[in-house]
């Protein structure tokens, strides 16, 4: 049976934040509606080689997205690639570094801000290049491109999280009360898609650290919250995900059963 997913990537949120400040999501939790996992992620624990990582089921130094600086597009199969060849429709409200690895290298605003292309691997999207875009703008945008479009799978990948911890650090006001404001942002979205049949994952590519960064192996870099929400999780509490795995077990959701990637069986019923 195939679903449609949602994957939503909060940039830069260190596991013990975003179990401790996301109360609508661990609302969810208590009420056996969501699940929450810890996961480690790959390294380099830095943003570019991680959405990649997420997106193809490939390590960053397997895939030569190995740090920030990398700017070409994808090599690998990725979920956006996988959804197309099986007919799905694609869709992403993300940061501009997602269009340059799977759609068009380098990015230009004026030309891929707003993207509506349906021969490219992400069909309909729409992209931002500034670290502080509002959170609360970038779900609108996640929103507008749900029910215009109708996408099979769809990415929404904010960054003020990343950007908090950037300027105030990991252990901030700052950097957990813009926690906070995702969790509540995303309560206004949630019970909605839930109501219309999405599987949900909500995940973060790395953690956060108290010198202002990431791309280490510390362990508030690389620790991050894994929620799924969806009647066709499991729901197994028992279960160890990957981030590698993440791929694989979306395109699983997806139907996309000749995907080749490993996926997380213990997760979905």
């Amino acid at each position: 049976m195939s679903h449609k997913v949602i994957l939503v990537v909060l940039d830069g949120l260190e596991y013990s934040v975003g179990e401790q400040c996301m109360g609508f999501l661990q609302g969810m939790r208590e009420k056996n509606r969501a699940t929450l996992y810890a996961v480690q992620s790959e390294l380099p624990s830095m943003s570019r080689p991680l959405y990649e990582a997420i997106l193809t089921g490939v390590a960053p130094v397997d895939s030569g997205i190995v740090n920030n600086e990398v700017n070409r597009l994808s090599n690998q199969q990725s979920i956006f690639h996988l959804a197309r060849k099986g007919d799905l429709a694609t869709a992403a409200a993300a940061y501009h570094w997602v269009s340059e690895l799977y759609n068009r290298s380098p990015y230009v605003a004026k030309r891929d801000r707003i993207t509506l292309d349906a021969s490219l691997p992400i069909q309909y999207g729409s992209y931002y290049h500034l670290d502080h875009y509002p959170d609360d703008h970038l779900f609108a945008d996640a929103q507008w491109l749900l029910n215009t479009y109708d996408p099979d799978f769809l990415l929404i990948h904010p960054m003020n999280i990343d950007d908090a911890g950037h300027k105030a650090g990991w252990d901030s006001a700052k950097y957990r009360n813009t926690t906070r404001n995702v969790d509540i942002v995303l309560s206004n979205y949630v019970p909605q898609w839930l109501e219309q049949g999405y599987q949900i994952i909500v995940t973060s590519d790395h953690g956060m650290n108290n010198d202002h960064s990431h791309g280490g192996i510390l362990t508030e870099e690389r620790m991050v919250p894994y929620y799924v929400l969806g009647d066709a999780f499991s729901h197994n509490v028992q279960a160890i995900p990957q981030q590698l795995e993440i791929c694989g077990t979306v395109c699983e959701l997806l139907g996309l059963t000749e995907h080749g990637k490993s996926f997380s069986k213990q997760l979905l019923k």
